[in-house]
């Protein structure tokens, strides 16, 4: 009996890592997201809580920042990445997730 509650919950938990959901960024300069700074390159986004993950391509390092997140009254269609100049770094402010109506504030 326990072997089985345990491996149901192991199935449990592998589809829970399984259906998080990841983006693709591509960064064509330094930006600044939330206080974590970002060289150029091609990253994946995922949200865990209240916190997104960067996650170099090439590298696979990953930097974590608080972020906020909210919902859209619309769908996105497309992950659009939203920033301003500072310096020369680009700070983003918003993303939104394409695909959901979810918004990430920095």
């Amino acid at each position: 009996m326990k072997k089985l509650l345990v491996v149901g919950v192991l199935a449990l938990s592998s589809l829970c890592i399984l259906s998080a959901k990841t983006y693709e960024l591509t960064l064509t300069t330094v930006t600044k997201a939330g206080s974590v700074q970002l060289k150029p390159g091609q990253y994946t986004l995922k949200i865990q809580g209240a916190n997104a993950i960067f996650t170099d391509v090439n590298s696979s390092k990953s930097f974590t920042t608080p972020v906020k997140v909210q919902e859209s009254d619309k769908k996105f269609d497309d992950t659009k990445v939203q920033s301003t100049k500072d310096g020369d770094t680009e700070k983003i402010e918003e993303i939104d997730l394409g695909g959901s109506k979810t918004k990430l504030g920095f």
